[in-house]
């Protein structure tokens, strides 16, 4: 994110600095006072090479040499690789920052001291604070989150796109409307009160927030065909949303986004002020790829990728994203998409970010919303390829029915076609398909076309690995309990 600090003539900005003894004091010093028509630097953070500050009292030394207070690590600033920022020195950035209350922190380190890797930790750490970060020549500043919501909320944030947000979305969702009556503190469902209200916001998403009633009414292929026909994405997360969770959804638009997850254009404020007069039990505001929802919220669930590089999901600024979650759920934890060693270091890497967060690894599972028993299925997805075996067999057996076709092409519109065209889609009964991307316009305008009946397909997150049963439930009644403590807080 490139950018400057105070324009021509402006104040200069509350700021500490980040300074390193590779660079002489001296011209450390001269930096600073050459920066100070746009900063007003409060103090400084020394990130590491002490040999050029001589003295007994680092701390004092450092002072007369700067000219500002210097604040220091009390361990070695390093990992065990030497380059590494350590806990030490975040926890030093983030004393700091709690201690002066800085608009910015400005960097003014360089290689060795800090490279790439730490400058995206400390940059993060930055922002989960609310505080920008300068360099030479970028600038990161943390997203805009309008504080919307008139009733607990929960937003649900990914890594990237095709991680099973939409997904955990829904489950979430459905989880926490069936235990409203329960432990979770939110305040039942009365005349005039809906329960859950999901907010979405979609790549496809409409102009104007657009009300789906999925509680009041079963959604079916011809009621998103209708959509569809009429010039609407009725593939897009709001319509998903709405008839595989049979809740109320609010849809949304975005388009962009930045590294730390700022859309660049959005209607989802309007969309939350939408939903608020729905007068919602609990509101859960659904992001959209790597980018979060502008509004903030009283908790965060991070839906992360096992199958993705580690880097995009522990590094870079996938390290904010962690840090500003309250739980880290794993998706696509399972051979050949992620082995376990990959799925071990992520939680690892995670847990050395936020020792305290959850993090439970799963997989998902396909859930047909009608009958399919004892039928012959053709099934579309979106999920990689080498997935075909695997969700036809666990449909096979849990629901009695024959897989004679599979797609994984629902987001390829040009491959989809083609599978459509296979000889043995012939034999299908059922064309089976998730609600994603052409899974309207195409897969059910062409089951329409031939007679054969459309049913959707939900897909359910199951634990693996070091989840136990009843984790992913027990995850949902503890964040919608710290929505509505963090709420009337």
């Amino acid at each position: 994110m490139n950018g400057g600090g105070a324009s021509a003539g402006a104040e200069p900005v509350p700021a500490v600095a980040l300074i390193d003894g590779e660079h002489y004091p001296p011209v450390v010093r001269d930096a600073l006072v050459e920066l100070s028509s746009r900063f007003r630097f409060m103090a400084a953070l020394f990130l590491g090479g002490t040999e050029k500050i001589l003295g007994e009292d680092p701390a004092a030394t450092a002072r007369e040499l700067y000219g500002l207070p210097v604040h220091f690590a009390e361990r070695s600033p390093y990992d065990s690789d030497g380059r590494r920022v350590g806990p030490a020195v975040v926890a030093a950035l983030a004393d700091v920052i709690r201690l002066y209350r800085p608009a910015v922190v400005v960097d003014v380190s360089d290689e060795p001291v800090v490279g790439y890797r730490e400058r995206f930790r400390l940059i993060s750490h930055a922002l989960a604070l609310d505080v920008s970060y300068e360099g030479s020549d970028f600038r990161f500043s943390p997203p805009k989150l309008d504080h919307l919501a008139t009733n607990p909320s929960l937003s649900i944030i990914g890594t990237a796109k095709r991680v099973g947000k939409t997904a955990f979305s829904g489950f979430v969702a459905r989880t926490i409307e069936a235990s409203i009556k329960g432990p979770s503190g939110l305040e039942p469902r009365a005349t005039g009160r809906a329960g859950v209200v999901i907010v979405p916001m979609g790549r496809g998403g409409p102009p104007a927030p657009e009300i789906i009633d999925g509680a009041g009414r079963v959604l079916n292929a011809q009621d998103l065909l209708e959509w569809s026909r009429a010039g609407r994405h009725a593939a897009s997360d709001h319509f998903e949303d709405a008839a595989l969770s049979r809740v109320t959804t609010v849809g949304c638009r975005r388009c962009g986004g930045g590294m730390a997850g700022q859309p660049f254009v959005s209607n989802v404020a309007e969309g939350a002020r939408v939903a608020n007069h729905l007068l919602p039990s609990l509101t859960i505001f659904e992001g959209s790829g790597a980018a979060l929802p502008p509004v903030w919220t009283d908790a965060r669930l991070l839906v992360a990728g096992a199958h993705q590089p580690p880097d995009y999901v522990v590094g870079y600024l996938g390290t904010y994203r962690v840090l500003v979650s309250d739980a880290v759920v794993l998706t696509m934890a399972e051979e050949p998409l992620a082995g376990s060693e990959q799925v071990r270091q992520i939680m690892a890497e995670v847990h050395s970010i936020r020792p305290d967060i959850p993090v439970i690894p799963v997989v998902f599972r396909p859930r047909p919303l009608g009958g399919v028993r004892g039928r012959r299925v053709a099934l579309f997805s979106t999920a990689p390829a080498v997935q075909g075996p695997v969700l036809s067999r666990y449909l096979e057996e849990q629901y009695d029915c024959e897989v004679v076709s599979f797609s994984p092409h629902l987001s390829d519109r040009t491959r989809l076609r083609a599978d459509l065209a296979r000889p043995e889609i012939e034999r299908a009964e059922i064309f089976l398909t998730e609600i994603k991307a052409a899974a309207i316009d195409v897969v059910a305008e062409e089951a329409d076309r031939r007679g054969v009946a459309t049913e959707f397909l939900d897909n359910v997150p199951l634990e693996t690995g070091s989840a136990r049963p009843g984790d992913l439930e027990e995850l949902c009644g503890r964040l919608a309990a710290l929505a509505v403590e963090r709420y009337e807080a």
